[in-house]
C-alpha cells in the first residue's frame, strides 16, 4: 500500500505596513487618472530591510514553530522570481538563519509565476520517492514596479511556507498535474529592472482561458475527484472575474473560490499561490478538497485534503493572523525609497564602504544568521557572541560553551534610543539593549518601530532582516532585529497622532 503523504504544517507572513491604493492613486491624478479605478483598498509594502528572502524565512519559523530542533527537515526549496542573488545559494541561506542541519538537499526554484506550486510538486515527489522525510518549501516575493503602472497597484509583498512529509498529515496529496508552455504575458530580461507586460485581452483569453482549463481538467481525471467535490478553489489572478468564470467553465461551484487578497494583500508574484492555500487551510474543515492553480509559462494544478489534524493549526500566524497584523500607511514616498526607486539625499553618515569579509561571515555564519550564541555547561550562563571564555562575573570558565539559539527566545527591551543623527531609510534610527528571558543580552537595532511606542520592559520580537548592502559589489548582508510587539489601540493611538 503506497504511503499517504502531504503538508504537515504550514506559515505565513506579510509585511506589516499597508499602503493605501488611494495614496498612490493621487500622487499620480495628473499623470495617470485612470488609476483611480484601481485606488480601492490596500497592498502590503516591504519594510526597507525586507526582501523575498526575509519574508521566506518569516513564514518558515511560522511554520516550524518556536521548537531549536529542526534536524527533521532534511530538505529545502525556496521559490522566488526576486532572489537577492543570482549566483548564491538562497536556498542555504534561508537554512543558515533557520539553522538547519548542513546534510540536507536544497534548490532554488525560479524563472517562473508559479515557482511556489512547483517547489511544491518538487518537494511532494522527493518525500514520495523517499529521497526525503521531511521537506520544507519556502516562498517570497518582493517585485519593483515603475511609478504609476497599474503593477505599482497591482502588486504586493509577501511570504509563505508548508512543510512536507507522510507523518500527522494536516492536508493529504491526492495528486497534481503540470502544463507547460511557453506562453509570454510578461518577462524580464537579465540585468532588468522591471518586468515587461504583454496586453491584458491577450493574457485572459488566450493564457489563462485557454491553459488552466485543461490543466483542471487534467488533475481532476487523474485524481479521479469531481469537479463538485472541489470545497476551494485557489487561483491568484489580477483579473477580478476571471477565476469564477474559469472555475465554472470546469464545472466547479464559482462560489468555491477563494478570495484573492487584492484588496488587503496584493498580488505576491510566485510566491501568491502559497500564499492563498495557507490562507485557504487555515478556513478549511476537515475532509475539504482544495485545488490550488498557478499560471506561468503554463500551469501548475494540484488537489489536497485536508484531515482531522487541520484543527491543530489554530495557534499559526499563517495568512488570516498576518493580514491581522497590519498598519495602514498613507505614505507613497515609502514605497519610492524602501524600492530605491529614487535617488534621495543620504547624508555623509551614509557615505561608508561596506565590503564584507566573507571568511569571517563563513566563520561566524551560526551566530550572524542564525543569532546562535552560547552558554556555559557548567554555569548555565548565556552570552552573545559565544566566546572561548565566559562573561560570568564569579567564574570564567574556558571552553565550556555549547552553542544556543536566541531567535525564538521571549525577550524585552532594557534601553533603547531613537537616534536622528546616524543615517537610517525610517529614521528615527531606533535601537538598544535586548535581554532574554532565560538569560543573555544582545545590543540591536529596531525594526517596524511605531514611533512613540517603544519604551523599556516592551516585549519583542526577534526578526531576520537586512542589516546593510554593499551597493558597490552587489552585496547584501543580514542580521537580527527586534520588532516591539505593539498593541492594536497603540498602534491607532500612534497612527491617529502622526
Amino acid at each position: 500500500m503506497t504511503q499517504d503523504i502531504g503538508i504537515t504544517s504550514l506559515g505565513g507572513y506579510i509585511p506589516r505596513l499597508r499602503l493605501q491604493r488611494k495614496s498612490v492613486a493621487a500622487a499620480h491624478q495628473w499623470l495617470a487618472p485612470n488609476l483611480m479605478g484601481k485606488a480601492k483598498g490596500e497592498r502590503s509594502l516591504a519594510n526597507w530591510d525586507e526582501d523575498a528572502l526575509t519574508m521566506a524565512v518569516e513564514a518558515s519559523r511560522d511554520a516550524l514553530g518556536r521548537d531549536d530542533d529542526r534536524s527533521h527537515i532534511d530538505a529545502i526549496y525556496f521559490a522566488s522570481t526576486t532572489m537577492p542573488f543570482s549566483d548564491r545559494l538562497n536556498a542555504g541561506m534561508v537554512a543558515a538563519a533557520l539553522t538547519l542541519e548542513s546534510g540536507i538537499q536544497s534548490a532554488d526554484i525560479a524563472s517562473t509565476q508559479r515557482a511556489g506550486t512547483t517547489a511544491l510538486i518538487q518537494a511532494l515527489n522527493a518525500v514520495g520517492a523517499g529521497t526525503a522525510r521531511n521537506a520544507l518549501v519556502a516562498a517570497g516575493e518582493h517585485r519593483r514596479t515603475r511609478a504609476a503602472s497599474t503593477q505599482e497597484m497591482d502588486f504586493g509583498d509577501a511570504g509563505a511556507a508548508l512543510t512536507v512529509g507522510a507523518d500527522k498529515l494536516i492536508a493529504k496529496f491526492i495528486g497534481s498535474h503540470t502544463e507547460t508552455v511557453d506562453f509570454v504575458d510578461h518577462f524580464r530580461g537579465e540585468g532588468e529592472e522591471f518586468d515587461y507586460n504583454w496586453e491584458e485581452r491577450w493574457i485572459r483569453d488566450e493564457g489563462f482561458s485557454k491553459i488552466v482549463p485543461k490543466a483542471i481538467a487534467e488533475v481532476l481525471d487523474k485524481t479521479g475527484v469531481s469537479a463538485d467535490g472541489i470545497d476551494h478553489f485557489v487561483m491568484p489572478c489580477t483579473f477580478p472575474r476571471l477565476p469564477a468564470t474559469l472555475a465554472k467553465k470546469s464545472g466547479i461551484d464559482p462560489d468555491k473560490v477563494r478570495d484573492n487578497l487584492a484588496l488587503n494583500c496584493g498580488e505576491a508574484g510566485a510566491a501568491h499561490g502559497l500564499v492563498m492555500l495557507v490562507h485557504a487551510l487555515q478556513d478549511a474543515k476537515p475532509g475539504e478538497k482544495i485545488l490550488v492553480l498557478q499560471f506561468g509559462q503554463g500551469c501548475d494544478a494540484l488537489i489536497f485534503e485536508t484531515t482531522d489534524l487541520i484543527g491543530t493549526m489554530s495557534e499559526k500566524r499563517g495568512i488570516t493572523g498576518s493580514l491581522a497584523q497590519g498598519r495602514q500607511e498613507d505614505n507613497y514616498m515609502k514605497l519610492l525609497v524602501f524600492n530605491e526607486l529614487v535617488e534621495w539625499e543620504q547624508g555623509m553618515r551614509a557615505e561608508q564602504d561596506n565590503k564584507t569579509a566573507l571568511t569571517t561571515l563563513y566563520r561566524n555564519e551560526d551566530m550572524i544568521m542564525g543569532l546562535v550564541g552560547g552558554k556555559c555547561t557548567k554555569t548555565g550562563t548565556v552570552q552573545f557572541p559565544r566566546s572561548r571564555i565566559s562573561v560570568n562575573p564569579n567564574d570564567h570558565t574556558v571552553d565550556t560553551q555549547e552553542p544556543y539559539k536566541f531567535a525564538e527566545k521571549e525577550a524585552k527591551i532594557l534601553s533603547w534610543s531613537a537616534d536622528f543623527l546616524s543615517f537610517s531609510k525610517a529614521p528615527p534610527n531606533h535601537y538598544g539593549m535586548v535581554t532574554f528571558e532565560e538569560g543573555g543580552r544582545i545590543m540591536m537595532s529596531f525594526t517596524d518601530v511605531i514611533p512613540g511606542t517603544v519604551d523599556s520592559g516592551m516585549e519583542v520580537d526577534l526578526a531576520f532582516r537586512i542589516h546593510s548592502k554593499d551597493s558597490r559589489r552587489g552585496f547584501t548582508r543580514y542580521f537580527w532585529k527586534a520588532v516591539p510587539r505593539v498593541s492594536a489601540q497603540a498602534g491607532a493611538t500612534a497612527q491617529a497622532a502622526e
